[in-house]
């Protein structure tokens, strides 16, 4: 495989690289040699603190066992790690040799990739205790993208970023504090999702801000991001801040292409800090978006702007201060000026302000949370510019401060984000938006980069030649276990649902409680004579995901109409006849709700 092959096979994505696994095409240990050679090749660049080498990935190939995607589904994927990032055996620097330590075991999430089958090639470079937006940050090097030597790659997860950017790794793991797993994603034209705060485990990483620390994934499309996510999300015990993945935030690597889509999107007052080339990109992927069919919808990015504010002006470095300001103090060697001044200056803030910022920080997500509830996502520049590595080295502290106007506050006001590129600027360089989404919805972020993706590919070409979304959707009846917050509510949520409305059915039905379960589920029949009015609940769904939703639906129970209170006749559950055989009627309740609370 000459290099320009290996490129090609790895920035096509995991999918390709499976496909050639299955062609034999292609084998785990001719693949990680060629990596070897390439990032040789571009060692000039810094990409790595450990680089890829057969004493490193050597064992894991040998115990991969037989190919087997359905046991092992990331099969002989080769992935990189950040070097905050415990990977066993592996000395660990957080991009500072005299920190370093060599742990027994690997990181929680880097277990559990390694159990699916993927192959950890080595270790990247990054900003120093992942402090920097820049990548310039490291005392391995300014980490550099070889078409682009003059620019910074971005940080802290620089080498992450620019290792599958080159494709010498068909994902990366990354770290995410302030927006180090989407910076240098956007700078250099590939995906950086940072999901929900404590979905994937931080147990065997080193900490920045321990509470809002975040493992982020670098890929080549959401559907690679959401293929690796899927693996990565696991609750794990010995980690303080993980959180159990909620039942309706299902990820999926493959996501329907249909359904109407509402984005909100910044005005252009908060582009004043972009360059013009930025400006303009981001105005012209927002009308591409808007001709294939996306609804656009402005966005009050007020809240948001005051929420980063607090996450370097206020408070919250002192948490920086707490991991590593110890080892920091005692004038090691390694230890850049840039990182111990900004670490070191959380010693100066107070109990009073910590708790002042918790405070604003409640009020300023109850105001962002308002207007997240108008749309399905918000659209943002990514960054503001490319910064080249001399304006970093003239003003490091505040490029690097400008460089997180559009990411610092997400972690902060537990939100879910992915960063995917946009349209390219006017000279061809690589421009990235974000996409965000309330914690817990990364589901449908991912879905909704997906969709964007294909909206964006080709970078200009017409709705009619890529497709547009198909904006049908339609109205459901549900009157039991899938009504808002019961137990299959769920399956309503991860196809798209929104909760139009609460009503009744007309006068004319009976409900019963049917035999089996869990979960208890009622049959709604129209009555023979007399009947009463029962409550329901009118949900939205794309309509393209009507037939799987009704594939999960057993028997007695199908598709039908329903006469509600104000006449009209919508689509929703009903009951066989023969069903309520055995069925215990319940009508007298006026609602499932109410029949589950008297039982309570």
């Amino acid at each position: 495989m000459d290099q320009s092959n290996l490129k090609m096979m790895t920035r096509g994505g995991i999918q390709s690289i499976r496909k050639a696994y299955l062609d034999e095409l292609l084998t785990p240990d001719a693949l990680c040699q060629e990596i070897v050679k390439k990032a040789l090749e571009l060692s000039s660049c810094n990409i790595w603190i450990t680089p890829p080498d057969g004493n490193i990935f050597g064992p894991y190939i040998e115990s991969l066992g037989p190919l087997d995607f359905d046991k092992k589904p990331l099969w002989g994927i080769p992935f990189a790690i950040k070097d905050n990032i415990d990977l066993s055996q592996v000395e660990t620097t957080a991009g500072c040799a005299a920190f370093g330590y060599l742990p027994p075991e690997s990181a929680f999430v880097v277990e559990i990739l390694i159990k699916a089958g993927a192959i950890p090639i080595g270790k990247t470079n990054m900003d120093q205790f992942a402090t920097g937006l820049v990548g310039t940050r490291s005392p391995f090097g300014i980490t550099t993208h070889p078409d682009r030597p003059e620019l910074i790659s971005g940080g802290s997860s620089s080498g992450s970023a620019i290792a599958v950017a080159t494709g010498l790794a068909a994902f990366a793991l990354g770290t995410d504090t302030a927006g180090s797993g989407r910076v240098p994603a956007a700078l250099n034209g590939i995906v950086g999702f940072k999901p929900s705060r404590g979905l994937i485990s931080c147990s065997g990483v080193v900490p920045a801000c321990k509470s809002i620390d975040c493992v982020s994934i670098f890929a080549n499309s959401p559907g690679d991001a959401a293929l690796v996510a899927d693996i990565c999300i696991e609750f794990d015990h010995d980690d303080s801040f993980s959180r159990k993945n909620d039942h309706y935030n299902v990820i999926k690597a493959d996501t329907p292409s249909d359904g109407s889509l509402t984005c909100g999107f910044v005005d252009s007052n908060w582009l004043e800090c972009c360059d013009q080339t930025y400006q303009k990109a981001y105005e012209e992927t927002l009308k591409l978006l808007a001709k294939s069919g996306v609804d656009l919808t402005k966005v009050d990015f007020a809240p948001f702007s005051e929420a980063g504010k607090e996450l370097y002006a206020g408070p919250w470095v002192a948490e920086r201060t707490l991991s590593v300001g110890e080892f920091l103090s005692q004038e090691k060697k390694d230890v850049m000026d840039v990182t111990k001044e900004i670490i070191l200056g959380g010693k100066d803030r107070t109990a009073e302000e910590v708790f002042a910022s918790t405070y604003r920080l409640a009020e300023l997500k109850q105001l962002c949370g308002r207007e997240l509830d108008k749309v399905d996502i918000l659209i943002t520049p990514t960054a503001f510019s490319h910064p080249s590595i001399e304006q970093v080295a003239a003003e490091p502290i505040a490029v690097n401060s400008e460089l997180g106007k559009f990411t610092n506050y997400m972690n902060l006001l537990d939100l879910c984000g992915i960063a995917i590129p946009g349209v390219d600027t006017e000279d061809g360089q690589p421009f990235g938006i974000t996409l965000v989404a309330k914690a817990m919805e990364d589901g449908k972020l991912l879905d909704s980069a997906s969709a964007i993706q294909r909206l964006l590919v080709g970078k200009g070409v017409t709705a009619t030649e890529k497709g547009s979304f198909d904006r049908k959707r339609m109205e459901i009846v549900v009157c039991g276990a899938h009504m808002e917050g019961l137990p299959l509510n769920y399956q309503l949520l991860e196809r798209g649902g929104v909760l139009k409305r609460k009503t009744t059915t007309s006068k004319a039905y009976e409900l019963y409680a049917l035999p089996g379960g869990p979960p208890e589920r009622p049959g709604l029949v129209e009555a023979v004579e007399g009947g009463v009015e029962i409550q329901v609940e009118v949900w939205e769904i794309i309509s393209s995901t009507v037939g799987s939703f009704l594939a999960g639906i057993p028997k007695p129970l199908g598709l039908g109409s329903i006469r509600l209170a104000d006449g009209s006749l919508k689509q929703g559950f009903i009951c066989e006849g023969i069903g309520i055989n055995g069925a215990k009627n319940v009508s007298e309740f006026g609602g499932w709700r109410a029949y589950l609370d008297s039982k309570s």
